[in-house]
C-alpha cells in the first residue's frame, strides 16, 4: 500500500484539473507485481504496441486479477484508445453514449459500460493514476447515472400510456416526482468495486390529487421493481449493480417505493439512531433530485438534533456489538479470512467513529454535516472535536484499508471484504499492492487494524462514571430513593446511565462544603428535568460537567433550577469556547445574525435566538459564579447579550413584517434602551426597558400587499417586536419587556415619531421622564434615526431648568417610592433609604442639573460633583455604596429566585457573596451594608435640600 498524503481531504473529482492534457502513461506512479507470470506474459504480448510502463501495469493487473484479465481481453481495442486519451475524459465519453438509449438498449449498454468503468478505474487505481477518492467517485458517478437512466427508462413507457395521472413525457426529467436516495457508500460518493447500491425509493405525493394517490403509488412500486431488475438481473453480459432497498422505513411491511409523507411520519415517530446515522450519507441521486433535497431538508430535525447527542455513543456501541455477534467478527489476531469492513479494526469502525461524532455535534454545527468519511474527519479536527493527529491517522488507515478492500475484490469481481485464507492468496494480494515481501505486508495490515481497533475501543466503550478518579463508596441518603420517580428517570435507558453516574455524583456532592444543602439543591435540579437520557449521556462523556453541576447545585439553586429547565445550554460548555475571552457585543450580534440568516423560517429564527441567548446567559452566570468575572463585568456582559439579541433579531422581525405590509415608511425606527439597559448594565433576571421611536410623517404609507399609514405601521411593528422578545415558544422566552417609560406612559402610543418625541420632551415631559432620559440610549435600528434621538436627548439635558422645581419633584418621587414598597430584609439592596434606587435617583438628578451626558450611575455622580452640587467625597461615598449594593444584587439574582433572605442562603451561596463583596462572612456584610446605607441616606437627605451653586448664582 502506498503512503497516504498528509492532506485530509480531496474531492472525488478534485484531480480532474491536474489531468488536463495528461495521458495515462504520464500519470503512472506505481505498478502491481505479477503473481501469475503466464497471464502477465500474455497481457504483455497482447499490448506489445503500448509503452513499457503501461505494459507493466497491464501485466501486473492481468497477473493478479482474473477479472481484470478477462475485461482486458474483451475490451482490448477500446482499452488501447482509452489509455491513449486524457484519463479525465474516458468515462464521461462512455456516459454520454448511454444517455440516448432506450430500455432495451440500456439492458446491454449499462452492462458493457460497467465492465469498462471497472476496467479503467481498476487500472487507474493500480497504477496510482487516480487517488482513492477519484476511483470511488468514478464508480459512484456511474451508479448515479445507471439509476437515473434506468428509472427514467422504465417510466417513459408508463408516461406514454398515461399510467400516472397528469404526468406526460415533459415530466420525465423530474420522473414524475420519483426520486432515488443513495445511501451508504453510494450516498457518500465512496462506492467500491463490488458494492451493492443501497437506495430508498420515494415519490412526492403532493404532485398527485388525493383521488389518484393509490394508483400513483402502485405504479411507482411497479416501476421500482422494473428498474431494479434492469440493474440487478444477471444476463450473459453480467449485471450492473446489486440493488438493496432494505434501508427504507420498516422494509418488512412497506412497499419498495414510499410516499415522502409516509417516510417522514415514520422517522418522526419511531426513527432510530442507526437510521439517523444512515441518513448522514443520504443523497438524492436520480429522478426528481430537487424534490429529494426538499425531503431531506424536512428530515433535518430528525437527523441532526439541536443539542449535543452523546447518547448516540452508546447506540453506536450497541450497533457494533450486534454486528459482531451477527457476523461473528469478535476479537482475533489472525488475518486469515479477517473481514476488512466489519471485523475488529476494520473500515466500519472508522465510519462509526466519524458518524457518531457527527451525530453528537452536527445539530449545533452545520459544517459537520458532510457525507464523506475523509472530509468529515477533517472537519471534526478543524472544529476541535477530535485531535488533528487522530484525524490524520484515521484518514491514512481508512484510505489504505479501502484500497486493500479494492484489491481483494478485484481478484475475481468477488462480493467480499475478507482477506485471503491461504498463503498463496496473501502473496497474490501483496503483489497486487506492489509489495514483494508478504511477511512485511501482513505485518503492516495487522498493525493498521490494531491501531484502528484501539482508537475505536477508546471512543466507544462506555466510560464508567468516576473512572478518571474512582469515587469512594457513599451511602445513599433517603432522598436518593425517590429519584427513580422523577420524569428524567422514567425510562430504563435513563436509569441505566444514571446508575453508572450516581456513585461519582454522590461522592462529589458529599465533598461539598455543606453536603446536605448540595444534595437538596441537586434534588431540585433533578426533579425539574423533563427527560434524562441525553443529559446523563452528556455527563457520562464529560466528567467536567459533573463537577460543574455539583458546583452550581451547591452554590446557586436559582441557576440550578434554570439549568434543569434549559439543560441544553450545557452543550455550550463543551463547545470549545465557553471559557474563552468575551467576544463583545459587536461580535455577539454578528454571530447571532449569521445563525438567524442560516435559519429558514421566522418561527425557527425565534427559537434559534432563544437558544443562543440562553447559552450566553448561562455562560455569564457560570463565569460570575466561579469568580472569573466580577459583578460589574457580569452586568456589562448580560447587557451585551441583550443588545446583541436586539441588533440581530430586529431586522428579522422587520423583514417578516414587511412581507405583508411593505418596507418601513420614512427613515425607519430604533429601539431605545432605558434604565439599566440604557446604562449598559443589567443582572441575570432583568427586564428590558425599551421605547420605540421612528422617523416618518403621519401621511407616509408603507408600500406592500397591505399598506399601512406610518403611525399604524410602527405601532403594529412594535407589537410584533414585543411578541418576538417576550412571547413563550417551545424554547421559552427571551426577555420580559417594559415600555412604561415611553412618552405619556401607558396612555401613550407604543411607538412614537421622532418629531413627537422631540416636542414631548421639550414641552410636556415631567421631571421623572427627563431623569429617565439621562440613561436612554439607541440600541438597534436605523443609525440616522438613532442620531436624531441622541440629538433630542442632549438638547433636553442641556436646556435651562428650574433647579428648585427639579429638587422638589425628586423629593416627592423619593417619598412615593418609599411608600410604594419598603426594603425587604437586610440584603434587599435596591429599595429603601440609601439603597440602589435612592442613589440612582440622586445620580440622575445630578446629571440633569449638570447637563451631563453620562448614562451610568458612577459617572453621573462624579459629574454632579464637578458641577458643585455634590462634594467629591460625597460622590465617592455614594459610588462605593452603590458598587457594594450592586455586587450583592448581582449575586442574589444569580443564586436565588425571589428575595435574597439570609436564612435561605446555603454555605456555597454565602461564600460567593463574601468573595464578591470582599467581606469575611454574611453577618459582617450585613453590618457593612447597613452602615454604608445609613451614610448614603444622610448624604441624599442633605443634598436633595441643597441648591446647586449655579442655580444660587442665578437666583442672586
Amino acid at each position: 500500500m502506498h503512503p497516504a498524503s498528509t492532506d485530509l481531504w480531496i474531492d472525488r473529482r478534485g484531480f480532474a484539473g491536474h489531468q488536463l492534457s495528461m495521458t495515462f502513461s504520464a500519470a503512472i506512479t506505481r505498478s502491481p507485481i505479477p503473481y501469475d507470470t503466464d497471464a502477465a506474459r500474455d497481457a504483455t504480448a497482447r499490448f506489445e504496441d503500448l509503452s513499457p510502463d503501461v505494459r507493466d501495469v497491464l501485466a501486473g493487473a492481468a497477473g493478479c486479477s482474473s477479472y481484470l484479465r478477462g475485461l482486458m481481453e474483451r475490451e482490448a481495442d477500446w482499452l488501447r484508445e482509452a489509455l491513449a486519451a486524457d484519463p479525465a475524459t474516458v468515462l464521461p465519453a462512455e456516459y454520454e453514449a448511454l444517455r440516448p438509449m432506450g430500455v432495451a438498449e440500456l439492458k446491454t449498454g449499462l452492462r458493457r459500460a460497467k465492465g469498462r468503468v471497472a476496467l479503467f478505474a481498476g487500472l487507474a487505481d493500480l497504477a496510482g493514476v487516480w487517488r482513492l477518492e477519484e476511483v470511488t467517485g468514478a464508480l459512484t458517478d456511474f451508479a448515479d447515472l445507471s439509476v437515473d437512466l434506468a428509472m427514467k427508462g422504465v417510466l417513459t413507457r408508463d408516461f406514454e400510456r398515461g399510467k400516472f395521472p397528469g404526468q406526460t413525457e415533459t415530466d420525465l426529467p423530474s420522473a414524475g416526482g420519483m426520486v432515488a436516495l443513495a445511501m451508504g457508500k453510494m450516498g457518500a460518493g465512496e462506492l467500491n468495486y463490488s458494492s451493492d447500491i443501497d437506495l430508498i425509493m420515494l415519490f412526492d405525493e403532493s404532485r398527485y390529487p388525493e383521488a389518484d394517490f393509490h394508483e400513483a403509488r402502485s405504479n411507482f412500486v411497479k416501476a421500482t421493481r422494473r428498474m431494479t431488475a434492469l440493474l440487478s438481473d444477471m444476463t450473459g453480459d453480467g449485471y450492473v449493480w446489486r440493488t438493496d432497498l432494505r434501508l427504507r422505513p420498516d422494509p418488512s411491511v412497506t412497499p419498495v417505493c414510499l410516499s415522502m409523507e409516509a417516510a417522514e411520519r415514520y422517522y418522526e415517530s419511531v426513527g432510530r439512531t442507526w437510521e439517523r446515522a444512515a441518513h448522514i450519507k443520504a443523497r438524492p441521486c436520480a429522478g426528481d433530485v430537487a424534490a429529494g433535497e426538499r425531503y431531506l431538508e424536512r428530515l433535518r430535525p430528525f437527523i441532526w438534533r439541536r443539542h449535543l447527542d452523546f447518547a448516540a455513543i452508546q447506540d453506536a456501541h450497541d450497533m457494533r456489538l450486534k454486528i459482531k455477534e451477527h457476523k461473528g467478527h469478535h476479537g482475533t489476531r489472525s488475518l486469515e479470512g479477517r473481514d476488512l469492513k466489519l471485523g475488529p479494526g476494520g473500515i466500519r469502525e472508522i465510519e462509526f467513529f466519524t458518524q457518531t461524532r457527527q451525530i453528537i455535534a452536527g445539530g449545533r454545527d452545520p459544517s459537520l454535516r458532510l457525507r464523506g468519511t475523509v472530509p468529515a474527519l477533517a472537519q471534526l479536527a478543524k472544529t476541535g472535536w477530535i485531535p488533528m493527529e487522530l484525524a490524520e491517522e484515521l484518514t491514512t488507515h481508512y484510505r489504505d484499508l479501502r484500497e486493500l478492500e479494492h484489491r481483494v475484490q478485484m481478484v475475481a469481481d468477488a462480493r467480499t471484504h475478507a482477506l485471503p485464507t491461504t498463503p498463496e492468496g496473501f502473496d497474490r494480494i501483496a503483489r497486487m499492492c506492489g509489495e514483494g515481501d508478504t511477511a512485511a505486508f501482513r505485518q503492516s495490515i495487522a498493525d493498521r487494524l490494531d491501531a484502528v481497533r484501539a482508537a475505536a475501543e477508546r471512543f466507544f466503550v462506555p466510560r464508567v462514571a468516576g473512572a478518571e478518579t474512582p469515587a469512594a463508596d457513599v451511602e445513599e441518603p433517603e432522598i436518593v430513593r425517590r429519584w427513580r420517580l422523577y420524569p428524567a428517570l422514567r425510562s430504563a435507558r435513563a436509569q441505566e446511565i444514571f446508575e453508572r453516574l450516581k456513585p461519582d455524583l454522590l461522592a462529589r456532592l458529599n465533598a461539598a462544603p455543606r453536603p446536605e444543602e448540595a444534595l437538596q439543591a441537586f434534588d431540585g435540579f433533578l426533579s425539574g428535568l423533563p427527560a434524562g437520557v441525553q443529559l446523563f449521556s452528556l455527563f457520562q462523556a464529560n466528567p467536567n460537567l459533573r463537577a460543574l453541576i455539583v458546583d452550581i447545585a451547591s452554590t446557586a439553586p436559582a441557576l440550578a433550577s434554570y439549568l434543569s429547565r434549559n439543560s441544553q445550554v450545557l452543550d455550550a460548555v463543551i463547545g470549545g469556547s465557553f471559557f474563552s475571552q468575551w467576544p463583545g457585543k459587536v461580535e455577539l450580534a454578528r454571530d447571532l445574525s449569521q445563525r438567524l440568516e442560516a435559519t429558514g423560517d421566522y418561527e425557527g429564527q425565534l427559537d434559534v435566538a432563544r437558544r443562543w441567548q440562553k447559552e450566553w446567559h448561562f455562560r455569564v452566570g457560570v463565569h460570575h459564579l466561579r469568580g472569573l468575572v466580577d459583578a460589574a463585568e457580569a452586568g456589562r456582559q448580560f447587557a451585551d447579550v441583550a443588545e446583541a439579541v436586539l441588533v440581530a433579531l430586529l431586522p428579522a422581525i422587520q423583514e417578516t413584517f414587511a412581507e405583508r405590509h411593505g418596507p418601513m415608511p420614512g427613515r425607519g425606527g430604533v429601539a431605545v434602551g432605558m434604565g439599566s439597559l440604557g446604562a449598559g448594565w443589567i443582572n441575570a433576571s432583568s427586564d428590558l426597558d425599551l421605547i420605540m421611536i421612528y422617523d416618518a410623517e403621519k401621511t407616509d404609507m408603507s408600500n406592500g400587499p397591505r399598506p399601512l399609514p406610518a403611525p399604524t405601521y410602527y405601532a403594529r411593528l412594535t407589537k410584533a417586536i414585543l411578541t418576538a422578545l417576550s412571547a413563550p415558544t417551545a424554547e421559552g422566552r427571551l426577555y420580559e419587556v417594559d415600555m412604561r417609560l415611553r412618552p405619556s406612559g401607558k396612555q401613550g402610543p407604543v411607538a412614537t415619531s421622532l418629531s413627537s418625541f422631540d416636542t414631548y420632551q421639550h414641552e410636556e415631559a415631567w421631571t421623572w421622564e427627563h431623569l429617565a432620559l439621562t440613561r436612554s440610549r439607541a440600541i438597534a435600528g436605523n443609525s440616522k434615526v438613532a442620531e436624531g434621538v441622541e440629538r433630542v436627548r442632549l438638547s433636553v439635558l442641556s436646556a435651562p431648568r428650574d433647579a428648585e422645581k427639579v429638587l422638589a419633584d425628586v423629593r416627592d418621587m423619593r417619598r412615593r417610592l418609599a411608600e410604594a414598597k419598603a426594603q425587604e430584609g437586610p440584603l434587599d439592596v435596591k429599595r429603601g433609604s440609601g439603597g440602589m434606587q435612592d442613589i440612582e435617583l440622586v445620580a440622575q438628578t445630578g446629571a440633569l442639573l449638570a447637563s451631563a451626558q453620562a448614562r451610568r450611575t458612577a459617572p453621573q455622580l462624579h459629574a454632579a460633583a464637578r458641577f458643585g452640587w455634590l462634594t467629591h467625597s460625597e460622590a465617592e461615598q455614594l459610588t462605593s455604596t452603590y458598587r457594594l449594593a450592586r455586587s450583592v444584587q448581582s449575586v442574589g439574582r444569580l443564586i436565588v429566585d425571589g428575595p435574597l433572605e439570609v436564612d435561605a442562603l446555603g454555605q456555597g451561596a454565602r461564600e460567593v457573596l463574601a468573595r464578591e463583596t470582599g467581606q469575611t462572612d454574611i453577618q459582617v456584610l450585613i453590618e457593612e451594608l447597613a452602615a454604608r446605607r445609613a451614610e448614603s441616606a444622610a448624604i441624599i437627605d442633605a443634598v436633595l435640600e441643597r441648591m446647586p451653586p449655579r442655580a444660587k448664582a442665578g437666583a442672586a
